[in-house]
């Protein structure tokens, strides 16, 4: 399967038009004709005259400016062309949810972090060390998050009197004195772009659009990172306007000769490959893995793939990567509303097909019905909620993990499913994988949970071997199943199988398969309609039991527990699900550096969970789970276990922040040993891993 090795596709940068001059000496520096070798010369020349090289373990970079400044594209780029070098990566884009907010205003401000560095990481940061602020706006919505002695780029051009009257600035806070406290510098990022993109006759307008490229070229510059990935990306995405083509990588390369050229920098900065297993990677966003994981298990399955969808952020880019495939039997169907969608959906299933549908919290509300009819007449279907801050329309560009408690109980009556969530943009591949094969084995719908922290984000992936994932036997029905009174062959649509509890799956047109489906409660073994108290029992029972029965299919949960120099283990565990993944992972990297004992373990199967999980839970004196929300999975586990679980919550839009809660870990170990908590000094360092 090819799509597994293409690279992703990338939106369109625009920039809002600027006003400022500058120097034509940029663009004479590296003009776009210049051969690769005098490029590596030139390069070799100017690193002769840099004063200091200085090697980093890791580096958080955001990007920030306008909505129409282009910051995804540029992050997106610069993202990319770390992952081809061998940096491991974590991305969190960061965007309004209007499709243009007012130009220059705090709600327009658009960002992009990334954190990329020569060791396994396992979040985006929680604050930048390098701030790039193409106006007044995204510096003030971004200052506050940049440690003191962090780097500040920002385009000059852009303060001007009136932009910093929109965003409350009394005065030019690059030259009132307000930034002392880090290392700004104030550039003509707009006027140099200008002038370097002069000889392709382009407008103002056009011209100023290209200002994300130069600021790309000289962030490259200035960690060292490759360019022929962008280069060939700028060639291909603007093939067919070469003015276009010409002033972008025109721009991009001016960037990097201003770097070069320029006495502003003193020092440049490397930060080597991440040593991985070997293999083949690309960098993925969890809305692309999760589309390659459905595309995956159809092939395995043997079964066209149908999408039932309706365009809902941050959901939609599975509709849109997955509509690039029809080659590989995909079927998308864009519906008019979030109740066609399930119900094409469910209809593709009912057909012999793989049934999807993709959605958001406020789109799964207006799913629940066709849910439960799934449900009730035990068909396999995919559900893949990508979560958003809610409730109601609530913050469609930011992250949430309020919707668990939705779809586990959000339906009417008895009608259970089983929920899964993956754990990281990466993991979405496998998620997808194991979801199909268990709505196939099981007859029954199942539930992705993914967020928008893990849709948006990007991360390196290992290309699997397809090869060496099993197949998936859909186990059609093709003949009867029983006989009748009179001892002739019948079939009976739900007579199950006794190591499952699941039905037959007919196709519809087979030849003696004719059954009924339908809404009403049926009738066990005939599917009749049946109104009988006692069959209605059996049915609610019978269902629960086969969600219940996944459970001989769930590896039992590992906890990552070392002993210590005296073989002691730790009190306190950390439980997790979905993307706090990494922020509990990297949080308990930095407690066991303090010294401390802490366990952690992460679920992906929600219902039903694993069968050890309950000793696992009784066995620390405390469980701490951190969510983005108000507690729901600790909810559900004092109910089932009747343990004293800790709910962690934050609820802002964002992911948990790392370096809070490993702060908050150790003081939940202290206060449990006795000890006083030592704390950590205000401005402290607050990323993964410590520069040397």
């Amino acid at each position: 399967m090819d799509l597994l090795a293409r690279a992703a596709s990338v939106g369109t940068a625009r920039a809002a038009p600027n006003k400022s001059a500058a120097s034509a000496e940029i663009a004479a520096t590296n003009p776009p004709d210049t051969s690769p070798a005098d490029e590596a010369r030139h390069r070799k020349k100017a690193r002769r005259e840099v004063k200091q090289v200085n090697t980093l373990d890791r580096v958080v970079i955001r990007f920030a400016g306008d909505s129409g400044d282009g910051m995804q594209l540029t992050g997106d780029r610069f993202t990319s062309d770390s992952a081809v070098f061998g940096n491991d990566i974590s991305t969190l884009p960061n965007f309004p949810a209007e499709i243009r907010a007012p130009a220059g205003t705090l709600p327009g401000v658009s960002s992009f972090q990334l954190h990329f560095a020569n060791f396994d990481i396992m979040t985006p940061g929680d604050r930048p060390d390098v701030l790039v602020a193409m106006n007044p706006a995204a510096l003030k919505a971004n200052i506050d998050d940049l440690p003191r002695g962090g780097v500040i780029i920002a385009d000059s051009a852009d303060f001007t009197k009136r932009n910093l009257a929109k965003v409350g600035y009394d005065s030019d806070p690059l030259t009132d004195g307000s930034l002392d406290h880090y290392q700004v510098h104030a550039l003509d990022l707009t006027g140099m772009t200008v002038e370097a993109v002069k000889p392709f006759g382009l407008t103002r307008k056009d011209a100023t659009r290209a200002k994300n490229m130069f600021a790309l070229g000289l962030l490259s510059w200035l960690y060292h990172r490759p360019t022929e990935g962008t280069l060939n990306f700028l060639t291909a995405k603007f093939a067919s306007k070469p003015d276009i083509r010409d002033a972008n990588i025109t721009a991009f390369k001016a960037g990097y000769a201003f770097g070069e050229t320029t006495e502003v920098f003193a020092v440049t900065y490397e930060v080597a490959p991440a040593p991985m297993p070997s293999g083949k990677y690309r960098q993925i966003s969890g809305n692309s893995a999760l589309a390659y994981g459905l595309i995956t298990a159809s092939k395995k399955a043997g079964l066209p793939l149908f999408l039932g969808a309706y365009p809902i952020t941050p959901a939609s880019d599975v509709l849109h990567e997955l509509s690039k495939h029809k080659r590989f039997g995909v079927t998308t169907f864009q519906a008019e509303d979030e109740i066609a969608g399930i119900g094409a959906a469910l209809g593709a299933s009912f057909a012999g097909h793989l049934g999807v549908t993709t959605t958001s919290g406020p789109g799964a509300v207006l799913k629940s019905e066709t849910i439960g009819l799934a449900i009730a007449i035990e068909l396999p279907l995919i559900i893949c909620d990508i979560q958003r801050a809610g409730p109601s329309t609530g913050m469609p560009t930011k992250t949430e993990q309020a919707d668990l408690l939705q779809v586990m109980f959000g339906r009417n009556g008895e009608a259970p499913l089983p929920v899964l969530a993956a754990q990281s943009p990466a993991d979405c591949f496998p998620t997808a994988l194991e979801a199909v094969r268990m709505a196939i084995k099981y007859r029954t719908p199942v539930v992705i949970l993914s967020d928008g922290y893990i849709a948006n984000g990007a991360e390196p992936w290992m290309i699997p071997d397809l090869n060496s994932i099993p197949a998936i036997d859909p186990q059609f029905a093709s003949a009867s199943n029983a006989n009748d009174k009179a001892g002739e062959p019948v079939f009976m649509p739900y007579l199950r199988d006794p190591a499952t509890l699941a039905r037959p799956w007919a196709i519809p047109g087979t030849a003696g398969l004719e059954h009924r489906i339908g809404g009403i409660e049926k009738a066990k073994d005939t599917g009749a309609v049946s109104y009988d108290p006692a069959n209605h029992e059996e049915m609610v029972r019978t269902r629960q039991a086969k969600i219940n029965g996944i459970v001989q299919d769930i590896p039992d949960l590992a906890v990552d527990d070392p002993a210590d120099a005296n073989g002691r283990h730790a009190r306190v565990l950390v439980l997790g699900w979905g993307s706090t993944y990494g922020p509990i992972v990297a949080a308990a990297r930095r407690v066991r550096k303090s010294g401390r004992l802490i366990a952690y373990t992460h679920l992906r199967h929600l219902n039903p969970f694993p069968a050890n999980l309950g000793d696992i839970l009784r066995s620390y004196d405390r469980v701490i789970v951190p969510e983005m929300n108000l507690g729901q999975l600790a909810l559900l586990l004092r109910a089932k276990y009747l343990v004293d679980v800790r709910s962690y919550s934050r609820v802002r839009g964002l992911p948990i922040s790392l370096s809070e809660l490993a702060r908050d870990l150790e003081a939940e170990i202290d206060q449990l040993n006795g000890t006083a908590s030592v704390g950590r000094a205000s401005g402290a360092e607050n990323l993964e891993g410590t520069n040397p």
